[in-house]
C-alpha cells in the first residue's frame, strides 16, 4: 500500500526562490548596519549644501566718520522753533535751505528770521546767507547783515528804543539774547549811532562792548518843557 508524501522532498525549483530571499536578507541585514551612517552622511551633505545657500553676515564694520555733507535740502520752506510750553520763539525763512547732518546746521540762502522774547520784543534779521543750528538757538549772518530789535514799552524796564544792527558778519545767540562780530559793525539804538572794528552785545546785562576804532554819535535828550506860570490878571 502506497501512502501520499505529506512532506515532499525539496526540488531545485523549490530551492530558489528561499535562497534568493535568504540571501536578500542577508543583503539587507549588512546594509542596515551601515544606514545611520549613510543617514548622517546625508543630512551632512544637506546642511552644507543650505549653508552655502543662505545668505553670508555682514562683517562687522568700524563707524565711519560723518563727512560735511548736505542729506537733504528744501526750497522756499520755513523752519520753526518752540518753547517746552508750546510756544512759537523763532521762525527762519530761506529761499533754500542746505542741511549738514555732521554739524547739526542749516545753510539758508537769503534768509529772513524772526524770533520773540520772553519779554515780548520782536527781532528781525536778514542776510544773504545764514548759519543756523537745528535747535534755533545760534544763528550767524553773513553778508549785509542786518537785525533789528523792536522797540518795547514794560513797566519794569519801561521804554526800550528800537536798535538796529548791520555789518558783514553777525553772531545771534537767541537763547541768551546776544549776539557778536570779529568784524565792523554799526550799531543804532535810538537815534544814537554806535560803530567799532568788532563788538559784543548782551541784552540781558544792558552791555555793548566796541574794539578797535570805535565812534559814537549820542543825540542829546530832549528835556520836558516846564509848565508856565499862570499869569495874574
Amino acid at each position: 500500500m502506497n501512502l501520499p508524501d505529506l512532506f515532499p522532498a525539496p526540488t531545485a525549483a523549490n530551492l530558489r526562490p528561499r535562497q534568493l530571499l535568504r540571501a536578500v536578507l542577508a543583503v539587507w541585514d549588512r546594509l542596515a548596519i551601515y544606514l545611520p551612517m549613510v543617514l548622517m552622511a546625508v543630512l551632512a551633505l544637506l546642511t552644507y549644501w543650505m549653508v552655502r545657500l543662505a545668505p553670508q553676515l555682514a562683517e562687522p564694520q568700524e563707524p565711519q566718520p560723518k563727512t560735511h555733507e548736505v542729506d537733504f535740502f528744501m526750497r522756499g520752506a520755513t523752519m520753526r522753533t518752540y518753547d517746552k510750553d508750546g510756544r512759537l520763539q523763532s521762525q527762519l525763512f530761506g529761499a533754500e535751505m542746505r542741511h549738514y547732518d555732521d554739524s547739526a546746521t542749516v545753510e539758508v540762502d537769503h534768509p529772513r528770521w524772526k524770533s520773540t522774547a520772553p519779554d515780548g520784543r520782536v527781532t528781525h534779521a536778514t542776510a544773504r546767507l545764514a548759519l543756523s543750528r537745528d535747535d534755533g538757538s545760534e544763528l550767524q549772518l553773513f553778508n549785509n547783515a542786518v537785525v533789528v530789535r523792536d522797540a518795547l514799552t514794560t513797566a519794569r524796564s519801561g521804554m526800550l528804543p528800537r536798535q538796529e544792527f548791520r555789518g558783514d558778519f553777525l553772531h545771534v545767540f537767541a537763547k541768551d539774547e546776544r549776539m557778536l562780530s570779529h568784524l565792523p559793525v554799526r550799531f543804532f539804538s535810538g537815534q544814537d549811532e554806535f560803530s567799532g572794528e568788532s563788538f559784543r552785545y548782551d541784552h540781558l546785562n544792558r552791555t555793548v562792548e566796541l574794539e578797535g576804532r570805535a565812534k559814537a554819535r549820542i543825540m542829546p535828550r530832549a528835556t520836558p518843557s516846564q509848565p508856565s506860570s499862570a499869569r495874574r490878571p
